[in-house]
């Protein structure tokens, strides 16, 4: 392994959450990179530092909602199923730039159908429908970030 790809694997794992990344490439080599959190400074090298913590408030205590107020979410139609992020990415719409999306408002959609791709990571993840029906609304933008359980389309019966 060169030692331009073990500078660009090192950096991945300092810019990452990960701890411990492994490369086993036939014909190449393998490398294990391990991140470790808590560095040991040899006590002659630091001298020792007071800090003082301040500890917060305790948190004020939740007021309650005024009777009149409506519910943040509208009453949704029990015959209608939401098509949710299935984890955290940007959602595209399309298979590629400039193509055509997936799906649009009145599309019918079947159960096992592409729905659209959630990128997590650098990787490409079809989202695929667990319903069939008719699109009533597609609730994100092309490009836009997406939470884990997110709503993404909104499907009605067909």
């Amino acid at each position: 392994m060169d030692e331009g790809m073990l500078k660009r694997l090192i950096r991945m794992v300092e810019e990452s959450d990960i701890e411990e990344l492994e490369v086993d490439r036939p014909f190449v080599g393998r490398v294990r990179i391990v991140r470790r959190r808590s560095r040991e400074v040899p006590v002659a090298l630091a001298p020792p530092v007071s800090v003082a913590v301040a500890t917060p408030p305790p948190p004020a205590p939740p007021e309650a909602p005024a009777p009149s107020v409506a519910p943040a979410t509208p009453a949704r139609d029990p015959g209608l199923v939401a098509i949710v992020a299935p984890m955290v990415g940007t959602f595209y719409a399309a298979p590629a730039p400039g193509a055509k999306p997936y799906l649009s408002v009145g599309d019918t959609v079947s159960v096992g159908q592409v729905v659209c791709i959630v990128e997590a990571m650098k990787l490409m993840n079809e989202v695929q429908s667990e319903v069939s029906g008719r699109i009533l609304e597609v609730k994100v933008e092309n490009g836009q970030a997406v939470e884990y359980g997110q709503e993404l389309f909104l499907v009605g019966p067909a």
